[in-house]
This record gives C-alpha cells, sequence and structure tokens, in this order.
C-alpha cells in the first residue's frame, strides 16, 4: 500500500473510530454497523470468526455475546491474544484445518462469519472471483457447522458470480440479504451476505 493510502486510511473517521474505542481494525466498525442494525449475534451465542486476524470481528463478537458466549478465531497469520476468545492457526481453506476447528468447536455454531478476502491485485475480475471461492468454502463450513437456525455472514464483492452465489446461500437458508455498512467504501464492490435460519 502506497503513503497517499496510510495517510487517507488515517484522515477516515471509521478508522479513527475503530481506534478510539481499542478495535484492532476498521473492519470492527463495520460489523457493529451490521449487528446493530440488522441483531446478528445473541447472549451466550457460539461464533466461528473465519479469517479473522488481526482481531477486529473477533472483538466485537466477544462484546455482544456476553460471558456464557464463545468466539473461536482462525487465521492463517499470528494473532495476538483477545481475552476470552479461542485461536486457532492455519489456512482454514485446508481441510486438516477444518477438521481441527470442528474438534475444538465441538458442539453446533450459532454464528459464523468470514470477513476473509484474498489479497487484491488490482484486477477485478479476477479478485471478485477470487473472493467469491472464498466465500463458497466458509458457506461450505456453515452449513456443516451451524445448528438449525442459525446465522451466515460472509464479505464478498459484487461481480460475475455474485448473484449465483447468493442464490446459493438461499437455498440453505430461511433467507439471505446483502447488507453494506456505513463504514464501507462508496465506491468498494464489498457487500456482506446475511443469512438467517440454517435450513
Amino acid at each position: 500500500m502506497g503513503r497517499a493510502w496510510v495517510k487517507a486510511r488515517k484522515h477516515d473517521r471509521y478508522y479513527r473510530a475503530a481506534k478510539r474505542e481499542g478495535y484492532r481494525s476498521r473492519a470492527a466498525i463495520k460489523l457493529s454497523q451490521i449487528d446493530d442494525r440488522y441483531g446478528v449475534f445473541r447472549e451466550g451465542d457460539v461464533v466461528v470468526d473465519l479469517g479473522a486476524a488481526p482481531g477486529g470481528w473477533s472483538q466485537v463478537a466477544r462484546e455482544r455475546i456476553g460471558p456464557r458466549g464463545r468466539v473461536i478465531a482462525v487465521d492463517l497469520a499470528s494473532m495476538s491474544p483477545i481475552e476470552g476468545v479461542e485461536l486457532l492457526r492455519g489456512d482454514f481453506v485446508h481441510p486438516d484445518v477444518q477438521a481441527r476447528l470442528f474438534e475444538i468447536l465441538g458442539e453446533p455454531a450459532d454464528v459464523v462469519m468470514s470477513d476473509m478476502a484474498p489479497r487484491l491485485s488490482g484486477n477485478r475480475p479476477y479478485d471478485v472471483a477470487r473472493a467469491l471461492e472464498l466465500a463458497d468454502v466458509a458457506l461450505a463450513f456453515a452449513e456443516r457447522a451451524l445448528r438449525p437456525g442459525g446465522t451466515f455472514l460472509v464479505k464478498v464483492f459484487q461481480g460475475e458470480g455474485f448473484r449465483q452465489f447468493l442464490d446459493r446461500t438461499r437455498q440453505s437458508f430461511e433467507g439471505a440479504k446483502v447488507a453494506k455498512p456505513p463504514a464501507s467504501s462508496g465506491t468498494s464492490a464489498e457487500v456482506y451476505v446475511l443469512a438467517r435460519g440454517r435450513l
């Protein structure tokens, strides 16, 4: 990332808000906004956070589910500990890591969420396709891990294949909608699919 991007980010009000509130990433503000509007979390929920580093989403989930809930965070990158969050380091796409995650989980999850994104190349069609591949892996995991009635939240990029992904998601849930929180850049193709009521 160039110096101009870093400078712009530091002037971004959502980046400043995240720092002020003690969150590890600007993405925490996005998740907070989605939860404020749609009520993703409930007290006592079991939450799996895919692609969790640096941990902003895990922080928000931990706050909102209360002391009786659980958050299990998975990422290939190393992540500083978060009080009350169980960490698993590994490439989530790898079957062995998913098997280990199911062992740690030991019970159906209430919420599976994924903020995973590919390393952006600048080639939009390629980036959209890679993001959708990650979303498909997250969806397949959610279909296996969620309790009936559970919730799935995943970041995707709008573009070719997005509508088909939304249709696939709707086949496994009572309903799915597209959410774009105010903290998401208006010029970005990034949106979130929120699916409720695992069938």
